[in-house]
């Protein structure tokens, strides 16, 4: 996998390395035309970092100059919520599973990717950001799909609020503990009585799922 990289986030850089990825590190959008390869990218792999509005041009400009698939990571889902030449992204901390399934399904064709996860008879689709439950659609905001898929793939470890908010809405949140235990309540008010103890409580910790 050939992918263009516009990052100084060292994590970002290990993970790549860990899934045999060959990224090559570059600096803007006209690297990333003047150094495509002949078979071309596979994709961009940009991080938002401490300069978003400069990332968002280069992601503005690769997609109008050269159509690449784009992986955006940032510190917290707000910050892309309604960039739409971003195809899908990342919230760091990186877990390296979740790298690898984001980038297949940039750069494999769509009916050749698994995108739905499933916990019993919940369903995720990850391209769509549809879910359902029991076989009805639930109606989720952004956020709550968000901290449900945290829960779905980080499940039966105990998890505090603070790494919570952490991991679903990025380190620069400045909002507190009691965003999580709304969202969770939200949850499990949608999941319905008989799946609300999917996601547990644990004394003086967090939440756990499963």
């Amino acid at each position: 996998m050939m992918l263009a990289l516009i990052s100084a986030r060292a994590e970002l850089v290990e993970a790549l390395a860990s899934l045999s990825a060959t990224a090559v590190s570059l600096t803007d959008a006209s690297e990333v035309a003047d150094t495509q390869p002949e078979a071309g990218w596979d994709a961009l792999v940009i991080d938002l970092g401490p300069e978003p509005d400069r990332a968002l041009a280069i992601i503005r400009r690769v997609k109008d100059e050269l159509g690449l698939p784009i992986l955006a990571v940032v510190d917290h889902a707000t910050e892309v919520a309604n960039v739409s030449e971003i195809d899908d992204f990342l919230v760091a901390p990186l877990r390296v599973e979740e790298l690898r399934v984001r980038l297949r399904k940039l750069a494999l064709p769509a009916a050749a990717i698994e995108d739905v996860i499933h916990f019993k008879d919940l369903e995720l689709n990850l391209a769509t950001y549809q879910a359902t439950v029991g076989g009805e659609p639930l109606d989720l905001t952004f956020m709550e799909y968000e901290l449900l898929r945290f829960f779905v793939t980080n499940p039966t470890r105990a998890w505090s609020r603070a790494q919570i908010l952490s991991q679903v809405w990025g380190y620069d949140y400045f909002g507190g503990s009691r965003t999580v235990d709304v969202h969770v309540r939200r949850l499990r008010a949608k999941l319905g009585e008989e799946r609300s103890s999917w996601i547990g409580t644990v004394r003086s910790v967090g939440y756990r799922f499963g």
